[in-house]
This record gives structure tokens, C-alpha cells and sequence, in this order.
């Protein structure tokens, strides 16, 4: 029986998601590692920053300082020694005015931007909806994903726009707190779908806001449905080559058989070509004279909704009055957006850390 029991925790230890989560205890970084993925490749052309290193913004971002224990430090000494920082990026006037990158990660290191992947996701949705593949936001899930049919009578309410603004009501545990709640089966699992087909409600759909990251996993589940592609191939096709990427990406998606991508998790991609995300938001999903995503689209991403907690298709603001926006993941990966200052932050790395206390203190000392 001892032995019968051991051979049982193998087969759990190299198969389940119970055994993914204990062998490697919590999601990270560089999770790429372990999940199989889709390749996103960059095209011929690549875009470039210009060098802003002699602007009075670089000279403003080299002497910026922040005070940690009772002493203070420019700012590329924190990132480097207290903040467990991979990558920060300043972005002015389509200049680069600071660039450092730690923890041994370099320009072209790739790693999980995790929630970030939900902003990304959004985009690709507004991309289909403008090429027609997709009809409307108000339509049910259940006309991209029909298997839900057989699944709780109420995902026939649930409609993309809900998902966007995660109004699905969804009994969904998202803390990570041990393998068994229902985003850690999403993030460590396979069969995405079977995964999601088994849940139940607690609330009508589009009643109440609630962060649940299974409706970003259903909105690109809809994507590769109605575009008969892996996420990460349309990704490629629509803004990786477009938008003239610097470095080659992946996503992760949950097993060699389903192939669902993993929508709400796990594009792993650098802080350079995330810029180019943020760069296309500022000019209203347009690249060198080309609509890559509507105009249309773009607002209602950026555009602040007080009644959803300021969560609007996969993006965040910050309040009523202020035009900016960000993407925010787990352990601190975030693109901070500022249009009317052409300012750009891109922050990744391995653990939360202040970033409000740098992205607001830098557009302080941009602004003086």
C-alpha cells in the first residue's frame, strides 16, 4: 500500500495541477519555463525609441531620489537593491529618459506579465469585433462557446461585455491561496474549458464587479473560436508584427490537447515591446497612419467608469479627472499610461513593490 500510495503522489507530482502547484509553490515570473506555449515572432521591421538619455527628463530621472531607511537613494539604487525590480522604463515624448533592468534580466529577457495579459487580451477582442468575427459585446458567451449550453442555465445571460468588465457573478476563488481554489486550477491546470463548464453562479450575471480571472480565459477562448487561431498567433498577426515588435514573445496555454490559451495570465513578453502596447493606446489604437484597433475601442478601454471601480474592458483609471490608465499584474507588473504628457512607465518584476510611489513621484518631477 506505502508503495502504491508513493507511486500515486508521482503520478499527481508530474500530472496534476496539485502537483505543479507544490513543486513550484507559487506563480513567478519566469512560470514560461513550465508551460507549454505558442510563439509570437516579430516581423521584418522594427520600431525603435529614440534616445532621450540628453533630455532634461533623463537628467530629472537620474537625480530623482526616494528615501529608504532614513537615507536617501536615486532611484535606479532602489529599484536595483530594495524592490525586486526586473525592468523599469520611462518613456517621454517617445523618447527613452531611463532604462534599467535587474535581477540579472536584460532588454530581451521575457517573462509572465500575468494580469497585464488581461489588457492585451481586451485589445485582440476589439480587434475581432472590427473585423467582424466577433458581432457584439452584448452577445451571450454561449454563440462562441457553445459547450456552455449544457452548463449552468446561466451562462446563456452572460454576455462578453460582462467579462470585460467582470460582471459575470461567478462563484471563482482568485487568491492563490492553495491548489485548490479555482484560479490556481485555472493558472497550474489543464482543460481550461472542462475547468470552467463545472462552475456555478452566486450572482446574476452583470450585476455585481468582481475581479475573476476566468473571464478573461473565456474571452480568449471566443477569440480563437471565431479566428480559428491560437491567442498568440492572432497576437502575432495583429499587433506583434504590426506594431513592429523588438523581441519574439510566447503564451502559455494549458495542455498539448485543448491548446486554450491562457487569456488572463500568461503572455510572457518584455518591458520594451509592452511600451509599444501603451504607445499604440496613447495614439488611439492607430500606428504609422494605420488603425490597428478602432479608435472606438480604445476609448472605452481608457475611458474612467465610476460605477465599475474604475475597471473598464480589462484596464484600469485612476479617477474621473484623470485621463490616465494602466495595466496591473501580479507582483507588480504594470504599464502606466499618461496621454496628455506622452509619458510612459512600464514596470516588471518578481514581488510587489511601491510602484505607485515611483509612477507618481516621476510624473511630479516630469511635470516641474
Amino acid at each position: 500500500m506505502k508503495k502504491l500510495a508513493f507511486l500515486l503522489l508521482i503520478i499527481c507530482l508530474q500530472s496534476c495541477h496539485y502537483g505543479r502547484m507544490i513543486r513550484y509553490y507559487k506563480a513567478d515570473i519566469d512560470d514560461h519555463k513550465i508551460f507549454p506555449y505558442t510563439e509570437v515572432n516579430t516581423g521584418e521591421n522594427t520600431f525603435y525609441f529614440k534616445d532621450g538619455s540628453n533630455t532634461d527628463a533623463a537628467r530629472k530621472m537620474d537625480s530623482l531620489t526616494f528615501s529608504v531607511k532614513g537615507q536617501r537613494y536615486v532611484m535606479d539604487q532602489v529599484l536595483d537593491a530594495y524592490s525586486e525590480t526586473t525592468a523599469f522604463l520611462v518613456i517621454k515624448d517617445d523618447a527613452i529618459v531611463f532604462e534599467n533592468y535587474y535581477e540579472g534580466y536584460k532588454r530581451d529577457s521575457i517573462s509572465n506579465i500575468f494580469s497585464v495579459s488581461k489588457s492585451v487580451t481586451s485589445l485582440l477582442v476589439g480587434i475581432a469585433i472590427d473585423e467582424g468575427k466577433i458581432e457584439s459585446v452584448h452577445d451571450p458567451i454561449t454563440k462562441y462557446i457553445p459547450e456552455l449550453n449544457e452548463a449552468d442555465p446561466l451562462f446563456k445571460k452572460l454576455t462578453l461585455e460582462h467579462l470585460l468588465d467582470m460582471r459575470a457573478g461567478l462563484e471563482f476563488d482568485e487568491t492563490y491561496s492553495s491548489p485548490f481554489d479555482e484560479v490556481s486550477r485555472l493558472y497550474y491546470g489543464k482543460k481550461q474549458l472542462k475547468q470552467i463548464s463545472g462552475m456555478t453562479f452566486n450572482h446574476e450575471p452583470g450585476t455585481h464587479h468582481e475581479y475573476q480571472s476566468v473571464c478573461t480565459t473565456l474571452l480568449g477562448i471566443a477569440v480563437e473560436r471565431v479566428t480559428e487561431m491560437q491567442l498568440g498567433k492572432y497576437l502575432e498577426a495583429k499587433l506583434w508584427i504590426p506594431l513592429e515588435m523588438e523581441n519574439p514573445a510566447t503564451w502559455s496555454y494549458d495542455d498539448e490537447k485543448n491548446k486554450n490559451t491562457k487569456a488572463f495570465c500568461c503572455l510572457n513578453t518584455t518591458a520594451i515591446d509592452l511600451a509599444k502596447i501603451a504607445r499604440l493606446m496613447i495614439h488611439k489604437g492607430a500606428y504609422n497612419g494605420k488603425q490597428i484597433v478602432s479608435k472606438q475601442w480604445v476609448e472605452r478601454l481608457v475611458t474612467p467608469n465610476a460605477t465599475n471601480d474604475y475597471y473598464q474592458y480589462q484596464w484600469y483609471s485612476n479617477n474621473d479627472t484623470s485621463e490616465d490608465f494602466y495595466a496591473l499584474g501580479i507582483l507588480g507588473q504594470q504599464v502606466d499610461v499618461s496621454p496628455s504628457e506622452d509619458l510612459i512607465i512600464v514596470r516588471l518584476g518578481k514581488s510587489w513593490t511601491s510602484n505607485d510611489v515611483f509612477i507618481s513621484r516621476i510624473k511630479e518631477v516630469l511635470q516641474e
